[in-house]
């Protein structure tokens, strides 16, 4: 069977082609094919980078509603040639940000479903367009083939009231205002994964889940579900992340709002866009950047760190009180995954739980691996989060048994 992935952003396009058997095998696959379309590199376009067959190759895109089809083209034509013909794919699994309280499972697209993530486009209005931008695309390429959406927010529909409705005046919950979180895909797989790599039952623990990227958000997984995360009514809230402010006093933007005159587009912009890592530090959004600002002796890239880190460790705290108790600490995505002295400074802040970092095992580049100590009653894990993967799973369960 093959699987086509589409995972689209508001600035790049991700895709992958699996070839699965009928039984899932133990460990993910490598992919047939990849490619990804970046549209903040290039004036006047984007650069799509295909892999496939050993070769690797970059194609310059210009129009956003034919970049999809150039991509596609790839897959049947040329040195990354993986298929005949593009019949040949049978399901085609796309991510979505935002599904809404609606939806807490993957679900093959029907012209409702699109509807529901057309209204959804105000919640997420970075992410859903893009969203069906390609599916539209696919409908017109491939009309005959299944397409599922698998939903970010799906995993945390499980969530319990206390921790899911605000405390405004009830009717704005009944308006929909309410925690939906994101990252869902990811904390999914993690808690999966770590039941395989630990060889216990994913019921059996209580696990929060830090996938640190440019976003960043936390999970309390217990009994295999959802119930409580630090993102909320938007990616916004939660922790502090490359360029999002997280939580802040919502006094401040009522108050920047009278002092100086801002209005939402100005005030979206500064939270979303320049604050955060980025702005603390005035450098970047990248925590390398930033740790070689303070090797350089910058002040406020330090500030920006012990910030970013001071947050996240009473964040975690607070999913440990959600499950009262924690088995498991596992560290996933681009930061998460690569950043050995922020899971250091972290753990440091988690010795309270009896958490014991080995220091050895987490400069080793871990992955899919556990580096706390053999004494620590805690884990602390580092996996390789694969979306892709579990989207392309997800997919596959919706088609009919053959």
């Amino acid at each position: 069977m093959k699987i086509l992935v589409l995972n689209a952003g508001s600035s790049s396009q991700k895709s992958c082609l699996y070839s699965l058997e009928e039984s899932l095998p133990d460990t993910p696959p490598e992919p047939l094919w990849e490619a990804h379309i970046d549209w903040t590199v290039a004036q006047d376009g984007g650069i799509l980078t295909v892999k496939s067959n050993d070769i690797k190759q970059k194609i310059t895109v210009k129009e956003r509603d034919s970049a999809l089809k150039v991509l596609l083209d790839t897959l049947v034509t040329g040195e990354t040639k993986v298929l005949d013909n593009l019949n040949d794919i049978d399901v085609v699994g796309h991510r979505v940000v935002h599904g809404g309280a609606k939806y807490n499972q993957a679900t093959i697209i029907t012209p409702e479903v699109q509807d529901a993530i057309a209204d959804l486009i105000p919640l997420a209005p970075n992410h859903n367009p893009a969203h069906l931008e390609g599916i539209k695309t696919i409908e017109k390429i491939l009309p005959q083939v299944t397409q599922v959406a698998v939903f970010d927010t799906a995993f945390h529909t499980t969530i319990p009231q206390p921790a899911k409705v605000y405390p405004l005046p009830y009717e704005w919950y009944e308006k929909g205002i309410l925690r939906y979180g994101f990252h869902g895909i990811s904390h999914e797989y993690c808690a999966k994964r770590t039941a395989q790599i630990l060889q216990q039952p994913l019921e059996s623990l209580k696990i929060v889940t830090c996938h640190l990227g440019n976003g960043c958000s936390l999970a309390a997984i217990k009994d295999g579900i959802c119930v409580d995360t630090t993102m909320g009514f938007s990616p916004l809230e939660g922790l502090m992340m490359g360029t999002r402010c997280g939580s802040i006093d919502p006094q401040i933007p009522i108050y920047m709002m009278q002092k100086y005159g801002l209005d939402a587009e100005k005030l979206n912009k500064i939270f979303n866009k320049e604050s955060g890592l980025k702005g603390v530090s005035g450098i970047s959004a990248d925590l390398r950047a930033i740790l070689k600002g303070i090797s350089d002796g910058n002040p406020q890239a330090q500030l920006a760190f012990d910030i970013y880190i001071h947050r996240l460790k009473t964040a975690i705290g607070a999913m440990v009180a959600s499950l009262n108790g924690l088995d498991v600490l596992v560290f996933t995505a681009g930061v998460g995954e690569n950043a050995v002295i922020l899971r250091e400074k972290t753990c440091e802040g988690l010795t309270y739980l009896g958490l014991q970092l080995d220091l050895t095992k987490n400069n080793a580049s871990p992955v899919d691996e556990n580096i706390a100590t053999e004494d620590s009653p805690v884990k602390v894990l580092v996996i390789h989060t694969l979306e892709d993967w579990a989207i392309a799973i997800k997919a596959r369960s919706q088609l009919p048994e053959s």
